[in-house]
C-alpha cells in the first residue's frame, strides 16, 4: 500500500487526528488542505507566468511622447 502503511496503521493516523482536531473541524481541514495543494498544482503548471506578467510592461498602455 501506501509506502509500508497498512490499514491498521492508517485508521491508528485518524484516530489521533480525530482527537487532536475534533471530528467537527476536519470538514475545514480537509477543505484547507484540497485548496492549498490546488494552488501549489496550478503554480507549478504556470511555471510562474504570473510574476513573469507582472514584471512586463503593459503593451496596451501608450506611453506619453515628449
Amino acid at each position: 500500500m501506501l509506502g509500508g502503511l497498512g490499514i491498521q496503521e492508517l485508521l491508528v493516523i485518524l484516530v489521533i487526528v480525530v482527537v487532536l482536531f475534533g471530528a467537527t473541524r476536519l470538514p475545514q481541514l480537509g477543505e484547507g488542505l484540497g485548496k492549498a495543494i490546488g494552488n501549489f498544482r496550478r503554480s507549478i503548471k504556470d511555471g510562474g507566468s504570473e510574476d513573469e506578467e507582472k514584471a512586463k510592461p503593459s503593451e496596451n498602455k501608450k506611453i506619453p511622447h515628449s
